[in-house]
C-alpha cells in the first residue's frame, strides 16, 4: 500500500428536499383539503477515526464526496426520508484543516471519534405544514435547504510516543530494524527512506511505538531534499532520538545542522525532550571516536550515547533512556486526566 499523508478533497452534504403542494380528491368528499408532505434532511458528511489504516491513501484518486439529497414530500401527508449520511474513514491521528491549510476544523486522535464535517439541509414544509383556520387551502410549500459544502485538506500525523531524527545515512532506519519487527529499506546511499515507518519496541512489560522519518539537509525547510513535511509526523512524539553519524565529517556540525531546521520547522519541536546517540561507532577508530564524542559534547551541551545499531553496542542505553522520558511523560497525562476529588462544603 502507497503511504499518503496529506490530500485535499470537496465535501458537499445533501440538500434537503422540497415540500410538496397537494390537495385530497376523494370521491363524495367536497372539501378534502391540504395534504403534501414535507421534505426529507439532506445526508450529512461525516469523518471517523477508524483502526487499522495508517495512509490516506483512499483519498487519492477520490477527491469529490457528495451526499444525496433528501427525498421529496408527497401527497396523503407523505413525507420524505432522510438521506443517509456519508462516513469518511481516516486513521488515527488524522488533522482537519480549511482550505487553506493553517486553520484547524478538528484533530482526531482515538478510533471512534466522529466528527460532522458539512451538515445536510433540512427539507421543506409542504402545504399541509402552513394550513390555519383563516388559510384553509394554502397553495405553497418550501425547497429544501441547501447542504453545506467546503474544501478542506486531510492531514495525517503518526501518533508515536518517540521520534527518530537526524541526516540522511545516520542509522536511523537501522535502529529501528534492531529494536523493533519493522523492515525498513536499508542501504549505503542518502534518503534510502522515503517514507515514514513505525515500529513497536517491547521491553520486559514495557511497550513504546518508535518513529522514523527521512532523513533532513540543511535547508530542508526551503524544500532542499526531501524538505520537512515529514516532521509533522513527530509532532505528537514525547520524546527525539538524535542520532549523528559517528563517520560524518564533524559530528557537531552535523547535529546543528539538524537543530537549525528542528527550529525553522517550529510546531515545538526544538522544545521537546531530546537523547542525542553517536551512531556507526563500530566504524570508527579510538582516537577518532573520543575526537567526534568531544566535538558532539560541545555543540549538544551534554554527554551523548555510544550507539551502533549493527553491534548492539548503546543500544540499551538508548533504549532506557527513551523509556524512561515515556514512562514519566505518561504518568503526567495520567495525573493530568484524573477527576478531581470534589469535598464538601464544611463549616
Amino acid at each position: 500500500m502507497k503511504f499518503l499523508d496529506q490530500a485535499k478533497i470537496y465535501v458537499k452534504a445533501g440538500d434537503g428536499g422540497a415540500g410538496c403542494v397537494s390537495f385530497r380528491r376523494e370521491k363524495f368528499i367536497e372539501f378534502g383539503g391540504p395534504n403534501g408532505g414535507d421534505g426529507g434532511r439532506g445526508g450529512d458528511i461525516v469523518v471517523e477515526c477508524v483502526q487499522g489504516l495508517n495512509t490516506l491513501i483512499d483519498y487519492r484518486y477520490r477527491q469529490h464526496f457528495k451526499a444525496r439529497t433528501g427525498e421529496h414530500g408527497m401527497g396523503k401527508d407523505r413525507h420524505g426520508a432522510n438521506s443517509p449520511a456519508i462516513v469518511l474513514k481516516v486513521p488515527p491521528g488524522t488533522e482537519i484543516l480549511e482550505e487553506d491549510g493553517e486553520t484547524p476544523i478538528a484533530d482526531l486522535t482515538e478510533p471512534g471519534q466522529r466528527f460532522v464535517l458539512c451538515k445536510g439541509g433540512n427539507g421543506g414544509f409542504g402545504n399541509a405544514y402552513f394550513k390555519t383556520s383563516s388559510n384553509q387551502a394554502p397553495r405553497h410549500a418550501n425547497p429544501g435547504l441547501p447542504g453545506e459544502e467546503r474544501w478542506i485538506w486531510l492531514r495525517l500525523k503518526l501518533i508515536a510516543d518517540a521520534g527518530l531524527v537526524g541526516l540522511p545515512n545516520a542509522g536511523k532506519s537501522t535502529f529501528l530494524a534492531a529494536v523493533t519487527a519493522a523492515k525498513p529499506k536499508i542501504a549505503d546511499y542518502p534518503f534510502t527512506t522515503l517514507h515514514p515507518g513505525l515500529g513497536v519496541v517491547r521491553v520486559h512489560d514495557q511497550e513504546m511505538v518508535l518513529a522514523d522519518i527521512p532523513g533532513l539537509i540543511e535547508g530542508a525547510h526551503e524544500g532542499h531534499g526531501l524538505g520537512d513535511r515529514f516532521l509533522g509526523h513527530i509532532e505528537r512524539c514525547r520524546v527525539l532520538l538524535h542520532l549523528v553519524e559517528g563517520t560524518s565529517e564533524h559530528a557537531g556540525k552535523a547535529y546543528k545542522v539538524v537543530r537549525e531546521e528542528l527550529e525553522a520547522y517550529g510546531e515545538g519541536l526544538a522544545d521537546k525532550p531530546e537523547i542525542v546517540a553517536l551512531s556507526k561507532v563500530d566504524a570508527l577508530s579510538p582516537e577518532l571516536l573520543k575526537e567526534q564524542v568531544a566535538r558532539l559534547k560541545r555543540a549538544a551541551k551534554r554527554m551523548p550515547i555510544i550507539l551502533s545499531s549493527a553491534s548492539g553496542e548503546g543500544v540499551d542505553a538508548a533504549l532506557r533512556a527513551l523509556f524512561a522520558v515515556v514512562e514519566e511523560a505518561r504518568r503526567e497525562e495520567e495525573r493530568e486526566s484524573a477527576p478531581v476529588e470534589e469535598t464538601g462544603w464544611r463549616p
